[in-house]
């Protein structure tokens, strides 16, 4: 039997048996992701060790209390964010205790005082809080940024003495934080374009559209409201409007609102016609409009394909509408979202140079909030870019800043479609099929109609070897975005190589406005694999000019093939072009 003191870390799921009478198989899939995602990393990034584990709970050792504490903190903070978009039937919340105590081990299980006050401890904690005791507030007071409440003495189940106990109550800037609530609110307000959904009239004279056009509308908001950019006003402050013919300048300054979605839906026989437009009404310039004409077969199946359409192409006309007026605007006027925004501009243009210009945008929109998690998210992006291409003089260090950032980002919001996305991007550049997949699907159900997040899952599949749901997850981003960029043609010409369809790659290659060395390379092998060694020669030729010092092992070391089969195809297709 081992001895020896410790800091003992005891969480319990708070309603576990109500929400597994609910909803069991969700309930275990959702813990697992808190686990794999949020709890497990912070244990280890603390040095600790998970000793014991029950259905709803755990028991967690650390060597030194100040790390159980911030432990504590981290998972109970980024607990409180992952659940802000979660109704209270679904939430999954703990209780923490914490003591220091003496603790002894004996074959695989502990015992011990320091286990057991932990566990009371635990059961006097708050929802989403932290209880601990004396021994460990002596030892952390002053030390870290936290807040202590003292409870007194209290008299816990089947321990002989009373134990003095506190609770944590907040962090050491709580009180900053809240005399700057109104400064903060308002540069939340400038942060972000603020847009209005109103609701679709019904042109159709059929009381019976009018429900699918109150749908339609209320499907819009709640997908647009899934977009982190974007702060969207609520349907209660827009339906207000139903039926009124108001000007759409009053109406904006009413709700607050620069933007507003404006549409109507008219029926004819067993036809539906739905327009919709998006005004800046600062301006009153109409920055997209689009019409949609469909059978009448299932008006459900019409209802979620327009609002797939429209949420998955709005977002993207409005930021192109905000950075043609960024694209005017000096870097040291820019409040921070729109340094994010100018910064996104460059990074998609894939150039050493713009790259570096992004790094200061995005370093600009820090400086400025700090704790803007999109901006962390995105610097994490952007480094990755200069990682991934050489732009940087240490990759390694390079590569420790991605993963802060995106460490930081996930903390700060782990809600953030787009934070998930750039983690399972960073996953695949390390060939992490596993958690880049896992990532994927979270970034998925936050944001189904997010383009970058679909398109995504399509390179998966390429990098997995399986091309035909490689094609189809792309095809689905293009057709969510029909102003997509222009590199999605990129995503398909490579799905289309890993599955032997050649002259379907070189046409998906074609579409691109340029082809940068890697791209031809591609172009060059599937002419190879064709036999065309004169159209394969053209290529090989135009990536040497382009990048006289790229070669065959380089190229492919730069692949995240999951299958050896699908490296080796490449491989001999670039030998074929003679390359």
């Amino acid at each position: 039997m081992e001895h020896r003191l410790a800091a003992v870390l005891a969480a319990d799921m708070v309603g576990y048996s109500r929400l597994m009478e609910v909803d069991e198989r969700g309930t275990l899939a959702r813990l697992r992701t808190h686990r794999i995602e949020l709890i497990d990393p912070a244990i280890a990034k603390n040095q600790g060790r998970i000793i014991k584990t029950t259905g709803d709970g755990m028991l967690v050792e650390f060597q030194s209390v100040t790390d159980a504490v911030r432990c504590a903190v981290e998972v109970q903070e980024r607990m409180r964010r992952r659940n802000a978009d979660v109704s209270d039937g679904r939430r999954i919340e703990f209780r923490i205790g914490i003591n220091l105590g003496d603790i002894m081990f004996d074959d695989g299980d502990i015992y011990g005082d320091g286990v057991n006050i932990a566990a009371r401890v635990e059961q006097l904690a708050d929802v989403g809080g932290i209880c601990v005791t004396a021994a460990v507030h002596g030892q952390v007071d002053g030390r870290l940024d936290v807040v202590f409440e003292d409870l007194g003495e209290k008299h816990l189940k089947n321990i002989s003495r009373p134990v003095r106990l506190y609770r944590i109550v907040g962090d050491a800037a709580d009180a900053e934080r809240a005399a700057g609530k109104t400064q903060g609110a308002h540069k939340a307000a400038v942060a972000k374009p603020t847009i209005a959904v109103l609701p679709f009239a019904n042109m159709s004279g059929d009381p019976e559209q009018e429900f699918f056009a109150d749908g339609l509308t209320e499907d819009i908001l709640t997908e647009l409201s899934r977009r982190r950019e974007l702060f969207v006003i609520s349907r209660t402050s827009t339906f207000v409007y139903k039926g009124q013919a108001a000007n759409l300048r009053e109406v904006a300054q009413k709700l607050g609102a620069r933007y507003l979605v404006e549409g109507s839906v008219r029926r004819a026989g067993d036809r539906l016609r739905v327009t919709v437009q998006l005004i800046d009404t600062a301006s009153d310039a109409h920055i997209w409009a689009e019409r949609y004409d469909r059978k009448l077969d299932d008006v459900f199946a019409i209802q979620d394909e327009i609002t797939s359409s429209i949420v998955a192409t709005l977002p993207g006309r409005l930021e192109a509408a905000q950075q043609d007026q960024v694209a005017r605007m000096k870097p040291a006027s820019m409040a921070a979202y729109e340094c994010v925004l100018a910064a996104k501009v460059l990074h998609h243009r894939s150039t050493r140079e713009d790259n570096a210009e992004a790094q200061k945008l995005i370093a600009r929109a820090l400086a400025l909030d700090p704790d803007y998690a999109h901006a962390r998210a995105w610097r994490g992006c952007i480094l990755g870019q200069a990682w991934g291409y050489g732009w940087c003089e240490d990759r390694e260090a390079t590569f420790d800043e991605v993963v802060f950032e995106l460490d930081r980002a996930i903390a700060l919001d782990d809600n953030d479609a787009d934070v998930h996305r750039i983690l399972a991007a960073v996953a695949i550049t390390r060939s992490d099929m596993t958690r880049a997949r896992f990532h994927q699907d979270r970034a998925l159900a936050l944001n189904p109609n997010y383009d970058l997040v679909v398109v995504q899952m399509g390179e998966l599949f390429t990098w997995l070897g399986r091309s035909e749901e490689g094609v189809e997850w792309i095809r689905k981003a293009m057709k969510l975005n029909p102003h997509h960029p222009a590199r999605f043609w990129s995503h398909l010409g490579k799905a289309h190589f890993v599955g032997r369809q050649y002259a379907q790659a070189i046409e998906a290659f074609m579409h691109l406005p340029a082809m940068d060395a890697q791209q031809h390379a591609f172009v060059a092998a599937c002419y190879g694999r064709l036999g065309d060694r004169t159209a394969a020669s053209a290529h090989v030729a135009r990536l040497r000019e382009l990048d006289p010092a790229l070669d065959p092992p380089t190229l492919l070391a730069t692949m995240h093939y999951a299958n050896d089969a699908d490296l080796q195809h490449l491989r001999e297709g670039l030998a074929k072009a003679g390359f």
